[in-house]
């Protein structure tokens, strides 16, 4: 015990003390946070500015291009007589979309038969197209109810609405009322953001431990043990109030959804950073031999880690090679327990699956830590 004490003494000194370490421990994990939810505050795009190539000019048409313009999501800012002037605006990035409305769209309408209209978006964001396909849809929908009721004979005109619309809905979002993009996207972010901090401080210690050739205190398996339940109770230590501060006070200050219970959050999230320190010092045992290396090694890994969570892309549509790769990470786990939790008021029984997981990671980095470290230390001895 009083190894294991001593040995965590030093582990926390090292840590601050060295600059390159601290950065990744502390200034990262409370700037970044930070840093994405403020991009993604405005969580949804409003009066998207379009350009109408209207080339049927009718009734039927301008009343299209009117509730198209007063929809939250589009702002008619330019009307075209041709789409080789429409395309040109969009190319100048004068307008972020495209509304054509072809030459026989009244004349189809008028037939009875289906009247069709292209929108052309800018890819530079995704949410040029979502919001302006969203817009059209709605007013297109609702044309269509007008156009029923008006067929409709010997009904008065709220049995025509009956008629037309039987079933009336709403649709909210219970843990994303505005159906944004920082409270789908940041939940997921703020939690790969300490697995990935992790490795890249620990990665460094470890590097910083080799260029140094600074040996571990004892050679039995018994010393190592202790060796790496103190380095773990070091890094915990550190990283249970940045933890806390990710998430609950990030969210709270840009009023982001929480609807987690607090007892159940630090109990999902306790293997989840047990199982992060434990992975990351194995993985660094493993491979870091200089303090640079964890940033060539570990930072291009985000976003691949964040796409094998299954938050950003089914995990129905994850080829099952990569879906057993996903099961190696504990961010997998803890992203998806987590935005459970948070998100959805789920209970630790509710995410027994993520929970029971991330504990059994923990056990099995923690003894790959172990033998991998015995290895080393025998090597050089």
């Amino acid at each position: 015990m009083r190894d294991i004490f001593n040995i965590y003494i030093g582990e926390l000194r090292r840590c601050i003390s060295d600059i390159g370490v601290a950065v990744f421990f502390i200034l990262v994990p409370l700037g970044y946070p930070l840093l994405y939810t403020y991009i993604y505050s405005r969580e949804v795009v409003r009066e998207i500015d379009v350009v109408v190539c209207d080339l049927s000019n009718s009734y039927s048409s301008r009343s299209f291009v009117r509730k198209l313009d007063a929809t939250p999501e589009v702002r008619t800012a330019m009307k075209a007589t041709n789409m080789l002037a429409a395309r040109e605006a969009l190319e100048e990035n004068r307008v972020k979309g495209i509304v054509f409305i072809p030459e026989e769209f009244n004349d189809n309408i008028t037939k009875g038969e289906q009247a069709h209209i292209s929108i052309y978006c800018s890819m530079a964001s995704l949410f040029y197209y979502k919001s302006i396909l969203v817009a059209c849809t709605d007013v297109s929908l609702a044309m269509n109810r007008d156009i029923q009721i008006e067929e409709i004979a010997g009904l008065t005109r709220e049995e025509k609405k009956i008629a037309t619309l039987p079933l009336q809905y709403e649709s909210i979002g219970l843990s994303n009322n505005n159906t944004g993009f920082a409270n789908f996207v940041i939940p997921a972010i703020v939690v790969l953001i300490l697995q990935q901090t992790l490795l890249l401080g620990i990665g460094m210690r470890v590097g910083s431990d080799r260029e140094r050739r600074v040996e571990t205190e004892g050679h039995t398996t018994l010393h190592i043990i202790a060796n790496i339940i103190a380095r773990a109770m070091a890094y915990l230590t550190i990283y249970t109030p940045v933890t806390a501060y990710i998430l609950c006070i990030v969210p709270a200050l840009f009023g982001l959804s929480q609807l987690s219970n607090g007892v159940t959050l630090l109990f999902f999230m306790l293997p989840y950073l047990l199982a992060c320190i434990f992975f990351a010092m194995t993985i660094s045992l493993l491979f870091i031999h200089q303090r640079e290396t964890p940033m060539l090694l570990f930072v291009f890994t985000s976003i691949p880690f964040l796409f094998l969570s299954g938050i950003s892309w089914p995990a129905s549509n994850i080829p099952a090679y990569w879906k057993g790769v996903s099961y190696l990470l504990p961010s997998t786990f803890g992203i998806n327990g987590f935005v459970s939790i948070n998100q959805m008021r789920a209970t630790i029984a509710d995410v027994q699956f993520e929970y029971r997981a991330l504990w059994i990671l923990c056990c099995i980095y923690f003894v790959t830590a172990v033998v991998t470290l015995r290895k080393k230390v025998r090597h050089l001895s």
